[in-house]
């Protein structure tokens, strides 16, 4: 008999052919379900990956504080899926951390340093990139002290629960980044990695990968209504920012990096590539 099941998507739901999620139970077929345990990040940015091996196709990025459910663990690869997007993948062992923290911070800046000391001119201990999660206990001078060592200067965080104003604002801040596919930094991301990380940073929640994002943001708009700051344009398989009515903003692999080119000409070129725009989305009231 044909099972009337709707498809799961397996970037968001956590089952293989040997075992899934508890909480799968009864919608997919499996010898075996684990609840899973907690654990978080403990370096800046650590690959997810589709498979358990180093060279496995980065599908995206988890960042320094986020948390994981960690469902098998085996040959230095950890099976996890991210809580804050639901992405499912292997991460290696050793960027992991059992147990969760209580995040009171986020990282504002694009980039920022950890130091041994409350002091500029003490060493680096590592870098944190944009909205990386942090438990600060206290505060000394201009640097405020974290839960996991170190020391961060406290204007490049964000209090738990305030968001930048403007995501196209934040987006701007990656212009010349380069690109990297699955990427979520300021050392590299893809178009979707952009999008995710600039309204993550205005407090508004994004999927990862391009057709969620199409699918789940925003209001589309017909062809005949003029572009604004903020829209979305979706291609398949891309997405760019617009920074005003005729000017795009987008992470992409022709110039393998993030730019800002008119849109028309953009819109031409990628047609080439990626096939025409597939639709414009709005998020209404996001920007402020």
């Amino acid at each position: 008999m044909t099972s009337l099941r709707p498809a799961l998507d397996p970037r968001l739901h956590a089952f293989r052919d040997d075992l899934a999620a508890e909480t799968l139970k009864g919608r997919v077929d499996a010898p075996r379900f684990a609840r899973g345990h907690a654990a978080h990040v403990v370096v800046p940015v650590s690959a997810l990956r589709r498979h358990p091996a180093p060279d496995g196709p980065r599908d995206t990025e988890l960042l320094f504080g986020e948390t994981v459910t960690v469902f098998d663990e085996r040959d230095g690869f950890a099976w996890v899926q991210a809580t804050r997007d639901r992405y499912v993948g292997y991460v290696a062992l050793g960027d992991l951390h059992q147990g969760t923290h209580q995040p009171t911070h986020a990282v504002s800046a694009l980039r920022t340093f950890i130091y041994q000391d409350p002091d500029l001119k003490s060493p680096m201990r590592t870098w944190l990139p944009l909205n990386a999660p942090v438990a600060v206990t206290g505060d000394s001078g201009r640097f405020s002290a974290l839960e996991s060592g170190g020391f961060i200067f406290t204007d490049h965080l964000r209090g738990a629960g305030t968001y930048a104003r403007d995501y196209v604002s934040v987006a701007e801040q990656f212009l010349e980044t380069p690109y990297l596919w699955g990427g979520r930094s300021s050392l590299g991301l893809d178009c979707s990695g952009l999008v995710q990380c600039a309204l993550e940073a205005a407090g508004l929640t994004c999927p990862r990968d391009t057709d969620m994002q199409e699918a789940a943001l925003g209001t589309s708009l017909p062809d005949t209504e003029p572009l604004e700051r903020g829209d979305l344009v979706f291609w398949k398989g891309h997405v760019g920012i617009m920074v005003d009515s005729a000017t795009l903003l987008h992470a992409n692999a022709t110039f393998m990096k993030t730019i800002e080119e008119p849109v028309e000409p953009a819109i031409a070129r990628i047609a080439q590539t990626d096939g025409p725009v597939t639709s414009i989305k709005r998020l209404d009231g996001a920007q402020g």
